[in-house]
């Protein structure tokens, strides 16, 4: 079983979009993420305490969208290809419904290409936390407009806003959706 993400530098192979997506159905028991710079990492299943969080994190947010209709969630099993060239796949993740249902239904079907207007990272006991910031300015750098880095090693987590910089909140705390999930609000109080 791997225990720590491993990473394989892709550089030298040509490695196309159709092939990751062949890897990733031909081995679903693993979960694969790309780097905007072709990276391929090989990430480890998480354990129950970061499964249930994450369930958690999805259920408050599917709440949310289900009362408002505002857009599609989606969970960590779902990879977007984002502008920059990265495959990559937030613990739970919102589109706008516009944009989401503006996409082909061929492109909704495989790796949406797409970035997610809001993303949440959740910082697992195997996850290194230079990795997912790194990770998280991916997202940004893709246009996502707001994203959650949950650090509950550290009782901490990083807000990252389009155009402005990382917010670091203490735990415990509320967090909103401010103009991108309107109306949204999550209590962090038990992490």
């Amino acid at each position: 079983m791997i225990e720590q993400l491993l990473k394989l530098n892709l550089n030298a192979v040509d490695f196309t979009d159709e092939q990751f997506y062949q890897l990733c159905q031909k081995n679903s028991d693993l979960k694969f993420e790309r780097t905007a710079t072709g990276e391929l990492i090989i990430m480890p299943p998480v354990g129950g305490e970061s499964g249930n969080r994450e369930a958690d994190l999805m259920i408050d947010l599917g709440i949310w969208n289900r009362q408002t209709k505002l857009g599609y969630t989606f969970s960590s099993s779902t990879i977007f290809k984002l502008p920059n060239g990265g495959d990559r796949s937030p613990d739970a993740a919102w589109i706008k419904k516009e944009r989401w249902e503006a996409l082909t239904p061929e492109q909704q079907r495989k790796f949406p290409p797409i970035a997610p207007d809001f993303v949440i990272e959740l910082r697992s006991a195997t996850d290194d936390l230079k990795t997912l910031r790194q990770k998280m300015q991916e997202y940004m750098d893709a246009g996502v407009k707001m994203g959650w880095l949950i650090n509950p090693q550290q009782q901490q987590v990083e807000i990252y806003s389009l155009g402005k910089d990382v917010e670091l909140r203490n735990l415990p705390t509320e967090l909103l959706g401010e103009e991108i999930l309107p109306g949204f609000s999550l209590s962090l109080d038990c992490y």
